[in-house]
This record gives C-alpha cells, structure tokens and sequence, in this order.
C-alpha cells in the first residue's frame, strides 16, 4: 500500500507514462531496445529523484517488450530479440488481412502476462530477501561468480567468447584505486584514470555508440515493407478461445526463465512457441498465421522481463542486459540493490513494484487505440534516427563531468563495442563484469579475511559449495553431454544401406 502511495503521486505517475510510452515507441524502431534507451538517459537523469527515474525506467524495459511486437506483426523485422518467434505468425497473420487480431492478442497477452508476473514478483521477492540476509561474504562471492558463468556462458554463440567478453569487463572494473590499499591498478600512469572509468561511459559506449555504428553499418540497407492494419482490430470470440490459455502457459514458461540467468526472453519464447504447435486443435495454420503462435509467446517475452527484477532487485544479480543498465541506474545514485535494500529504501523498492501495475493499465490503453501513431514511427528515416542516438549518447557522456577525456573513452568503447558486434562477441558480459567485479573481489577479501586466509571456506560453507558445484555443471556439463552425445551416435548401428 505504500508503494502505491509512492507511484500515484503525480510525479511518478508522470514518469511512468513517459517510461511506457518511451518504451513502447524504441520497441517499435528496429534496432532500437531498452537497454540503448536507458544507457542513453543515464546521464541526462544523473540529478533526477532515483525514484521516479526508476520508475521510468522500468516502465522503458517492459513498455519496450511491448512495442516490439509491433514491428514484428507489421514489418516481420524484430524491434528486440524476445519478439523473433512473434514475427514467425504475426506477419503472416499480418499478410491475411489479420494484423488487427495479432496486435490484440499481443497487447492483451501482454497485459496479462505482466500483470500476473507483477503479482508473483510481490509474493515471490520478500521470501528471496528472508534467503539473502543469511548470506554471508563466500556465499555472496559464489552467487556472483554463478552469474558471471551463466550470463557469459548462455549469451553469445560460444562460452568462450561470452567469458573472453567477462574478463573484459572484470578488467575495466579493476581500473582505479584500490578501495583497500589505495594503490593504484590499471591507471597507465594517467590521472583521469584514477578515479576508474564511469560505468555510464561504457553502457553509453557499448550500447548507444557501438549499436548505432553497427545497424548503420549493416542493417541500413534493407527493405522493408510494412504491412496495412486492415479490418477490425479487436478479436473475436474464436480468437479469445484460441489465446487465453496460451497467455497463462506462456506466463508460466517465462516468469521462471526470467528469474535466473538464462539468456533473457528468447528460451521461453521458443518454448512456448513449441508447446503451442504442439498442443493446438488447428496444427494446419501454423507456419500460415496461427494466432496462439502469437499469444504465447508474447506473453512468455513479458513475463521474462518481470521475471528479471526478482534477482535484481533482492540479490543485486542482472540476468539480462538491460537489467545490468539498470544496476549501473541503481549504482548512479548510491544504491545497492539487495536484501538490504528491501529495509533501507522499502518506499522506492516497493513504489517501483507497485508503478508496474500501473504502468501494464498505462500500455494496453496506448498500444491498441495508438497502433497507427506507432506504425509512423517506422517511416522515420534511419540515418536522422541514429545520428540522433550519437548527438545524443555525446551530449550526455561529456555531461558527466565536462570531460574531453570521458569522449574519447566513449567512442573508443563503442568502437570496441562495434567490433564486439561484427565478431558476434556479447557485449552484456563486459557491463556485468564491471559491475560486479568489484563486488565480487570485495566479499572475496572479506571471506579470506573471516577465515584468516583459507580458501576452503569457499566449499566447506553449505551454500557457497551448492552454488559453487551449481556453476562448474553450467560450465563443463554442456560441452561433456555433447561428447557423450557425439560417442553415443558413432557407435550406434548405421541402417543397413540399399
């Protein structure tokens, strides 16, 4: 109830609605996601109440889970990974004159799917934070290390590839002072170097910078067309029929997903896509424009992203990259989200929960009546889109500090984050990384500190042996299951050949 209180101030409500809107709108722009949006507004809301930038935020995140439906529906071009599987029915749906019921089924979809993923982040988060507060240094040093494992070794094509990107970012973390000895590490002997290098910097770098170079490099060369919203845009009582329990099943698939590190939205949206295919009364129209294909999924990518905030917001853990922007949002203003958070900030954490049923009530009322305003943002020439993001992203890194140093940081990062791109390398390990890195090395002092120096206290504690053990099968029970796999088909009997 007080965190309601909180988000229906009229301030708050205001952040909100622009965050919803915001969100919807870079959901639609192909190419343009949540986490460039957020990384871009990080400096320009460095001096704003962390409330209600938080709140805007959040409403960005899932508002954009939103909008990109959109663009897959009417351009078959995903606005954000998580909408892939829509534009697989969606557009097709689209081409048969059903644009109308595939945007319906998508916002009503996603409506539900938040709404009840909002309700089990309120029921669920409380018990996480009872988990947490037994923590202590090695089992927070576990957990951490966990998430550096999962989110390198689940994003990207290659483990490999997802922890060269992790290192990166550990790197950068440890650039600056010793917070326990004050020597300096990394600096190069330059002074603007001492004080580390601003985690705004590189979200805005990798993210903004490298994004745009990369979609204006390679991606602005494509055609499209955009499909007409013909006929009624509401469903009928067929379509009802066909999409509510795809709306619970995907909810149940994504809410899970999203609450570890998994890879974000894509696993259950595929899965929900494949439960739907196979549990259909109308198996001959998928693949032609069948509309469960639809509402499964987008309810699973909606759930998922609520899903997220669970082990962000009692654990301090990003599982995605956009929840990692919004740990460096956090970090902006001197929060730490955690277990203690939930008593040293109850207003903000639980205004920011509480905003998100009112943000779900904000976006079904814009997406369905305002489907045409949203379709005339795609006619927005491209190069005027991202030779904004880069006046931008520029204005707001040197208005950190008023710093010629921060810029050149900026662009070398982004054409670090570009390269990152091209060479199919993940760029969300080098933000948590960076993030957590520090944290990491400073609960692994005090561990070794409480034990006088043993490092078994890492697995004799129950926890951090659990997570520990947890962590080496992410890592090594992949690559073993595939060789037992390979061995198994080598020696099984080959059909005799005719």
């Amino acid at each position: 109830m007080s965190g309601f209180a909180v988000a229906l101030t009229l301030t708050n409500l205001m952040w909100g609605f622009v965050g919803v809107t915001l969100g919807t709108a870079v959901g639609v722009l192909p190419g343009v996601g949540p986490a460039l949006t957020i990384a871009l507004l990080l400096p320009v809301t460095a001096k704003l109440d962390p409330t209600g930038a938080l709140i805007m935020f959040a409403g960005i995140y899932y508002g954009a889970m939103f909008g990109g439906s959109t663009t897959s529906i009417l351009l078959n071009t995903p606005g954000e990974s998580a909408t892939i599987v829509t534009a697989m029915e969606g557009n097709l749906m689209a081409k048969r004159g059903r644009a109308g019921p595939a945007l319906a089924t998508s916002a009503i979809g996603s409506f539900v799917a938040g709404t009840i993923a909002t309700i089990l982040l309120t029921l669920v988060a409380p018990i996480v934070v009872e988990l947490a507060l037994k923590f202590g240094p090695a089992e927070y040093f576990a957990v951490m290390v966990l998430a550096f494992t999962t989110v390198s070794a689940v994003l990207g094509a290659s483990a490999a590839r997802g922890l060269a990107s992790l290192f990166f970012g550990l790197t950068i973390g440890l650039i600056g002072l010793d917070s326990q000895t004050g020597q300096a590490r990394f600096a190069l002997g330059i002074p603007e170097l001492l004080d580390g290098i601003d985690v705004v910097v590189v979200a805005v770098g990798l993210f903004a910078v490298g994004e745009t170079l990369y979609i204006a490099t390679y991606l602005n060369r494509q055609t499209d067309t955009i499909e007409r919203v013909k006929g009624s845009i509401w469903m009928s009582k067929s379509d009802w029929q066909r999409s509510w329990k795809p709306w619970l099943r995907g909810t149940s698939l994504g809410f899970p997903f999203g609450t570890i590190p998994a890879g974000g939205a894509e696993i259950p949206t595929f899965l929900s896509y494949a439960l739907e295919k196979k549990l259909t009364r109308h198996p001959e129209e998928f693949g032609k424009g069948a509309i469960e294909g639809v509402a499964g999924p987008e309810a699973a990518n909606n759930a998922s992203a609520t899903g997220t905030l669970v082990p962000l917001l009692t654990l301090g853990l990003p599982t995605t990259a956009t929840a990692a922007i919004i740990l460096a949002a956090f970090q902006q203003w001197g929060l730490q989200p955690g277990p203690l958070l939930f008593d040293t900030q109850p207003l903000l954490i639980w205004g920011l929960i509480a905003s998100m049923y009112i943000g779900n009530v904000i976006l079904l009322i814009l997406n369905l009546p305002l489907v045409g305003i949203w379709v005339k943002l795609l006619e927005i020439p491209r190069p005027l889109l991202y030779a904004g993001m880069l006046i931008f992203a520029t204005l707001g890194a040197y208005g950190l500090r008023n710093s010629w140093f921060d810029l050149a940081l900026l662009y070398t990062i982004g054409v670090i984050g570009f390269l990152m791109r091209r060479f199919d390398i993940p760029v969300a390990p080098v933000l948590v990384g960076m993030i957590l890195g520090p944290l990491a090395e400073q609960q692994f002092r005090r561990a070794l500190a409480i034990s006088q120096g043993d490092l078994s206290v890492f697995v004799t504690q129950p926890i951090s042996a659990t997570v520990l053990a947890i962590t080496a099968l992410v890592l090594f029970g992949p690559p073993i299951w595939r060789r037992i796999s390979a061995r198994r088909r080598a020696a099984a009997p080959q059909p005799a050949s005719r």
